[in-house]
């Protein structure tokens, strides 16, 4: 039985032997500019082929598959193959990795095999070919407004082709997408199919199409590069044979091309005369403070708008912030941005808008505003200052907090009568000879009646004047409502990036606000982070709360899909219910 069993394993081993499944390139070592042939040959006809992934390459042509099967003194032998032409998209050593066949139900793999793409190498022509070549036919460029731009001074890069009247181009192929690192950037728009223009280049009659159009704004001094675009284009190139009909034979050919790599050397802004409180605004600019009203009375509001028109880096700087007495609330600004960009940059207009509600009766003024920024025309800096703003609120409680806190200061204990104004101090009572009344029901309950009435009285009037007075509570009550608010609009703002981020930085700052108690002047990264932690907050939940809020400003001008901004909502969700648990 053993030496049964031995020799069906030994079959099977056999027959498995018998299967070769492998993969052959036609070359291991090619130029950048070469193609490459592989076949995946197996001498069984195998089922539910998987060719693999071909990274680092780009599949030009197949698959095709032969299959061819033949007789020969009685044995009989299979092949079946299937091949693709590549094309490399990299240089370096690329593994291309095992492909898969299943046969009798067994899996079977090839051997990955590696290959050494080199620099691109130059392809022998035949002599007796008079065609012409795609060399100097076909030019990629990048056209670069500006070298030596100032930081944060706009250029622009248009991406042309030419190519000469003697060729056509079709099947156009990005291999390679620009990087912009250190830049702000963002595409033109262009509205519109390819369209061949003819123009001189190189001295001789070319067509070329605009491909691309880059606003790019440097955010860093010093020599930044623009890695290039690289293209694959299929180029049909007239040939010097003829076919039957005397008509002239056209080869394709596939050519790789770059725009070549840009340097720009980026000059730093002048640090001679640089204002104080310049906050990065470079351009052409025109800085205004507008309130909606300056009277109202008590219980109104009014918006306080600091806007600057212009030219310039518009999404770059934020504005500066008014500073308003203590006797006017102010909210969190509403920011709004009307900006468009073309090949000169951004241009348009951006606002903050306050909201400012007056707590007493009394005339009150908004200091001058100053807003710097540096002017690339004349090379320096200029500041721009709102005039003076006065509001006047003709009606609501006096400020009496200068007066209590002189006689707090004072050493006084002094107590204010006013509080007890609900209590009569003096009781005036009649005497009564009905003695039918007295002892009756009636006379017990009203006697009764005002004791019990006294608490309630009291404890109501000493709740209204703790609302009405707890100055701390109502903003807290505020900043509570306020955060609400701006979450469920960031809810409904989901679908639009910029108000969404706005809205939910705004629901998370006025969430703290409620819950340390601290103002909008507090609101730095450092202290919040360290009120959290001395509240025994959850560190990684503290640092979610400040990479969130990092996040938020980048991503109004960063590209955003509607799984992340989802993702950054329910975050934002998950981090304010935390943080409710943790600092109860």
């Amino acid at each position: 039985m053993k030496k049964f069993l031995f020799l069906i394993l030994l079959s099977f081993q056999g027959l498995l032997a018998q299967v070769q499944f492998e993969a052959k390139v036609s070359k291991t070592t090619l130029g950048l500019n070469e193609r490459l042939r592989i076949d995946f040959a197996m001498n069984i006809d195998g089922d539910n082929f998987n060719e693999p992934s071909f990274d680092g390459f780009r599949v030009i042509a197949g698959p095709s598959q032969q299959v061819s099967q033949s007789w020969v003194n009685g044995k009989s032998s299979f092949e079946k193959i299937y091949s693709y032409y590549l094309l490399p998209t990299q240089k370096g050593t690329i593994t291309i990795k095992s492909a898969t066949i299943e046969y009798n139900g067994q899996v079977f793999k090839t051997s990955p095999v590696k290959v050494n793409v080199t620099n691109a190498v130059e392809q022998p022509k035949d002599p007796n070919d008079t065609s012409i070549s795609a060399d100097d036919n076909l030019y990629l460029v990048a056209d670069v407004s500006k070298t030596n731009p100032y930081l944060n001074e706009p250029i622009s890069v248009v991406y042309k082709l030419y190519f000469s009247n003697n060729i056509g181009i079709s099947n156009l192929g990005e291999l390679s997408k620009p990087k912009y690192n250190d830049f702000w950037s963002q595409n033109i728009d262009m509205n519109q199919q390819f369209t061949a223009q003819q123009s001189m280049f190189k001295g001789r009659e070319f067509r070329h199409i605009v491909l691309k159009k880059v606003v790019l704004y440097p955010q860093k001094s010093g020599k930044l590069a623009i890695e290039p675009l690289v293209l694959d284009v299929e180029v049909q190139l007239p040939t010097n044979r003829r076919d039957v009909f005397g008509r002239m034979q056209i080869r394709n050919e596939n050519k790789r091309i770059s725009a070549g790599a840009k340097t720009i050397a980026v000059r730093a802004l002048p640090e001679k005369g640089k204002p104080d409180d310049f906050t990065g605004a470079v351009g052409s600019f025109d800085f205004k403070v507008t309130p909606s009203k300056t009277s109202l009375k008590n219980g109104e509001s009014l918006d306080l708008t600091v806007s600057v028109t212009g030219k310039g880096n518009m999404k770059l700087f934020s504005l500066p912030e008014p500073v308003v007495p203590n006797a006017l609330e102010k909210y969190d600004a509403v920011h709004e941005e009307d900006v468009k960009t073309s090949l000169a940059g951004m241009s348009g207009k951006i606002s903050d808008r306050y909201t400012i509600v007056p707590q007493y009766r009394g005339n009150y003024p908004v200091k001058p505003i100053r807003f710097s920024y540096f002017d690339v025309t004349s090379g320096t800096y200029k500041v721009a200052v709102s005039p003076e703003i006065m509001i006047n609120v003709l009606s609501g409680p006096t400020d009496t907090r200068a007066k209590d806190s002189l006689k707090a200061n004072s050493g006084k204990n002094a107590i204010d009568i006013e509080q007890f104004k609900y209590i009569k101090l003096d009781t005036q009572l009649q005497a009564t000879n009905e003695k039918d009344f007295f002892g009756s029901k009636l006379y017990l309950l009203l006697l009764l009646l005002p004791f019990l009435l006294v608490p309630i009285v009291i404890l109501a009037k000493n709740k209204k004047d703790a609302l009405d007075g707890d100055v701390v509570g109502n903003r807290i009550r505020r900043n509570n409502k306020l955060a609400r608010k701006y979450l469920s609009q960031a809810k409904k703002q989901i679908n639009n990036k910029e108000p969404f981020y706005v809205a939910l930085e705004k629901a998370m700052h006025n969430f703290l606000k409620a819950k340390l108690h601290i103002e909008t002047s507090e609101m730095s990264k450092d202290n919040i982070k360290i009120i959290l932690l001395d509240k025994n907050a959850n560190p990684t939940t503290v640092d979610d709360f400040i990479t969130l809020t990092e996040n938020c400003e980048v991503a109004r001008y960063a590209p955003a899909s509607s799984a992340t901004i989802q993702k950054d909502y329910d975050k934002a969700v998950a981090i304010i219910s935390e943080l409710e648990k943790e600092l109860k």
